[in-house]
């Protein structure tokens, strides 16, 4: 399945259920669990189907013999899981669409979970009676219709992408509500690239996991890098989640993507289910921002918290005057003090956390300066607003890295402003886009010294300008087929074709000017593509005119306007993969690391504008600089001439007054005052 064959079905399936949520007897906000429990029905219906053969052949083969075994027992060892005939997706389909729908539903959820230890518990068995209103009973029926159109050959990685996209609409439908079980895949996956997590034995912890999305996005990357199947079986993931439904959508997510690993529903901040002080490879997660109720007497002994020192506590608030106990002021130096001390020597974390507590002051400060004079803070990143469903404003990336202590860059912190680099989703959404995630990604690659993956980048963008640019040739070879226009009067004329003007000057466009990417050669191919994409878009003028045409034209207007329209799409994004080349070599022509103003600066702990000398804040805005995007000035340059404009207007009033003087003297002489 192509890209653009699993976008459409993605969209066809989100806009098919949600025409749904009008007659369904359930709030906005629980639509999601039983939408979710009938795409995990469907994927273990598919999944189970493609090995089925299988199970099978190796159950006859095995009957009647010492070594017979169950199908059950078979099922388990081929694919993971028994699917009984009562949980096939054709049974629960093709049954008829009234109220008993829903118990069949639940039975066949049931069952599942019967025969698979490690699902009970996990479907929401109990909520899809609510899908079968009175008014319309056949409801029920029509959604599960809807994920029929799920193709039986998709694989279990395109499944937990749907799954996936189905969790990320219901969080932006939510808004806020949202934003406590889900967080945005594209920034899950950035944090992934920087944390680069290898496979093997090794343990990974989410202590405020929502619905796994750190897990799934970690395996995702690792089976991208080519991990073999025996490795990923090593993996481990444990995560830590206080709601019960939130709890459920995580297992699910774990099990469509193929992740092993625990989901324990507990409060991270009152509860260590896996003992977690130096024991993790990997922590990852989004917790919640400034918590403040938290009580002091049950956190101040505990190693996960005190390791670094814990923010200093307070009294009650008035609200509740009647509890005298202590709290915490703000917990977010709680799960940063957690992140880094549930690491093993050689582990690795990422969290997201608000910005405020980059500069956080007081008791949170002390914690802060501990943190960065041992060395463990490895990289900070500013994240552009509106990025999250629960927050509008930015929230920064915190990286550890234990093992840099022992390097030297223990005493360095890499800075990034990543405010400016953003894909609009709506006018209240933002997120990366898969090359923007690269593009960072590979500043944390160049800082590391691995100039090899700059170098690959580039190269692989190149590869996709002189594909598409291949297309467009053969496509404009089409396209001249068509020498027509109509005149006024609908009359199909073979005089001079429209498309003769520019489609030599695409044929003869030199591909070799990308054989080296520097900034001039992309700028001027760039230019070209943009000068011929003019030529295009006129010779389409005088196709269309009323409705004049006879069917044979109208049938030759209809080819030539797809024809056109795939041209034009070949053209934006060639221009979308040279964008992505420029941005990387204007800012890193040599393809190794260097500061850039407004984006990346690798800060020292000592010296001018060190990190002592800025008081210890990790706030990346203080390190990187401004550029003035107006007239292309840094803040620096800005600030020169802005000094220098100053000085020619001091001298100009001078000036001015010594003019001002000489006047009054003059009018007090000729008049004798």
């Amino acid at each position: 399945m192509t890209d653009k064959e699993l976008k459409k079905l993605k969209d066809d399936l989100w806009h098919s259920a949600d025409m749904l949520r009008a007659g369904a007897h359930l709030a906005a906000n629980k639509y999601g669990q039983p939408i979710l429990g009938l795409i995990f029905l469907r994927y273990a219906d598919i999944l189970y189907k493609q090995h089925k053969d299988e199970i099978e052949a190796r159950y006859n083969k095995l009957k009647g013999t010492r070594m017979e075994k169950s199908m059950k027992e078979i099922a388990i060892e081929v694919c993971g899981f028994y699917l009984p005939p009562e949980a096939y997706y054709d049974e629960i389909n093709n049954a008829p669409d009234d109220a008993n729908k829903a118990n069949l539903v639940k039975k066949a959820m049931q069952a599942i979970e019967d025969n698979n230890e490690k699902m009970d518990g996990v479907l929401p068995k109990e909520v899809y009676g609510q899908l079968v209103p009175e008014e319309e009973p056949e409801l029920l029926s029509k959604i599960v219709r809807v994920f029929k159109d799920i193709p039986e050959n998709i694989s279990v990685d395109l499944f937990g992408e749907i799954y996936e996209f189905f969790l990320s609409n219901f969080a932006l439908q939510e808004g806020k509500d949202g934003g406590t079980f889900y967080t945005p895949a594209t920034v899950v996956r950035y944090m992934v690239e920087v944390l680069q997590p290898e496979s093997g034995d090794k343990m990974f912890l989410d202590p405020a996991c929502g619905s796994g999305g750190m897990f799934v996005q970690a395996a995702r990357y690792m089976h991208n890098h080519n991990v073999s199947a025996a490795d990923m079986m090593k993996f481990r993931c444990y995560g830590v989640e206080k709601e019960p439904d939130t709890v459920k959508l995580a297992k699910m997510n774990l099990l469509l993507n193929n992740v092993r690993g625990e989901i324990t529903e507990a409060n991270s901040f009152y509860s260590d289910p896996y003992d977690a002080v130096g024991k993790f490879d990997y922590v990852m997660a989004n917790p919640p921002f400034n918590v403040d109720e938290v009580v002091y007497e049950r956190v101040k002994d505990d190693a996960r918290f005190n390791t670094y020192g814990i923010p200093k506590n307070k009294s009650k608030s008035a609200k509740k005057a009647g509890d005298k106990k202590e709290t915490v002021p703000n917990a977010n130096y709680l799960w940063i003090s957690y992140f880094a001390s549930a690491l093993k020597d050689t582990g690795k974390a990422a969290l997201v956390m608000a910005n405020s507590a980059s500069d956080a002051g007081k008791s949170e400060y002390d914690i802060r300066k501990k943190m960065i004079e041992d060395g463990i803070i490895s990289q900070m990143v500013t994240l552009p607003s509106n990025m999250f469903s629960s927050v509008t404003l930015p929230a920064t990336l915190w990286f550890f890295d234990k093992a840099k202590a022992r390097t030297d860059k223990k005493d360095e912190i890499l800075f990034i402003d990543a405010r400016n680099v953003f894909t609009q989703i709506d006018r209240a959404h933002r997120k990366f886009s898969d090359e923007q995630i690269k593009n960072l990604g590979v500043i944390t690659r160049l800082y590391n010294g691995e100039n090899e993956v700059f170098y690959s980048l580039l190269q692989s963008y190149k590869t996709e300008v002189l594909r598409n640019f291949n297309g467009l040739l053969e496509n404009i070879s089409e396209l001249m087929k068509y020498e027509f226009y109509f005149d006024g009067d609908g009359k199909e004329t073979y005089d001079e074709p429209r498309l003769r003007s520019c489609a030599p000057k695409f044929v003869k466009m030199d591909s070799d000017l990308l054989s080296e990417l520097s900034v001039d050669n992309v700028t001027a191919f760039k230019r070209t593509v943009q000068e011929q994409n003019d030529e295009l878009i006129f010779a389409s003028i005088g196709l269309h005119f009323e409705q004049y045409y006879s069917k044979n034209q109208d049938k030759k207007i209809r080819e030539y306007d797809l024809l056109m329209e795939t041209a034009k799409e070949a053209i934006n994004t060639i221009i979308y993969f040279l964008d992505n080349i420029l941005w990387l070599v204007e800012r890193f022509p040599d393809g190794v690391y260097c500061d850039v103003i407004g984006l990346c600066k690798a800060a020292k702990l000592d010296g001018e504008d060190g990190i002592i000398d800025q008081d210890y804040s990790l706030n990346a805005g203080r390190y990187v600089g401004v550029v003035i995007e107006d007239d292309g000035l840094t803040a620096e340059e800005f600030k020169a001439e802005m000094l220098a404009l100053n000085g020619q207007l001091a001298a100009l009033n001078a000036e001015a007054k010594s003019i001002e003087e000489a006047i009054a003297a003059n009018i007090a002489g000729l008049f004798g005052e």
